[in-house]
């Protein structure tokens, strides 16, 4: 497959776009930090630096859970909800150039949805806080699917209805290694937003297509001197 480099062009634009949630439109590594090193405290675990939680969290909770906490995971997942509840909206941060670029594809033909793993009901909800949701053809969460990122259902189920189907015309954008193999499970275009943690990309269907710097850049192959190509 070939992989295309940060600076070369995007002259086609796509039938859709899929966007990951946390940390490509909203920050929320401080909200999972916090929550997580709650959960880990109350089950006797050793809590987590930043560094750590950015590299564990990738998977939905309901897979990574029974991984860290066996039988007790479901007595985990309610104290992290808990805790997760109070801060999540209150602490919410848009990404630079987040709400300039959907507001711009809002106003565009290109069909626009995201794909997260974060829980499906969370992920609406902060939408709705930020006043989003119009802003999105649909919004599909985890545990919304049969599976999760990186299994391919979320995304059919994105595009359902829709009229278009998994492949190249559809790009997929997120900040993790698990955006991207979900991206390439489905056939989609995978771009990847680069935030330090590119050495954790090693298996070949983890690659990228495109490799981008943040948000402002993408917003940059959507437009061109200035003037929309919508």
């Amino acid at each position: 497959m070939m992989r295309l480099a940060v600076t070369e062009n995007v002259n086609k634009l796509p039938k859709a776009i899929l966007f990951d949630w946390d940390n490509t439109l909203v920050d929320t590594w401080p909200v999972i930090h916090d929550a997580m090193n709650v959960t880990l405290k109350y089950m006797g675990c050793d809590g987590w630096d930043m560094v750590e939680t950015r590299k564990r969290v990738r998977r939905a909770l309901r897979e990574t859970f029974p991984e860290l906490f066996g039988t007790r995971w479901q007595e985990a997942r309610d104290v992290f909800y808990e805790r997760f509840h109070k801060i999540h909206l209150e602490r919410l941060e848009i990404i630079d150039g987040a709400q300039e670029l959907i507001k711009l594809l809002a106003k565009s033909p290109i069909y626009v949805a995201v794909v997260s793993n974060k829980n499906g009901e969370n992920l609406r909800r902060e939408a709705e806080y930020l006043g989003w949701s119009n802003y999105f053809d649909v919004m599909v969460g985890a545990a919304d699917a049969a599976k999760d990122k990186p299994a391919m259902e979320p995304v059919l189920m994105a595009l359902e209805g829709s009229g278009f189907a998994p492949g190249k015309e559809v790009w997929f954008i997120g900040d993790t290694e698990i955006d991207v193999q979900c991206a390439n499970n489905s056939g989609c275009t995978s771009i990847l937003i680069s935030n330090g943690t590119d050495y954790l990309i090693q298996d070949s269907d983890m690659m990228p297509d495109i490799k981008i710097p943040n948000l402002i850049y993408l917003r940059g192959l959507v437009l061109k001197d200035g003037n929309s190509i919508l």
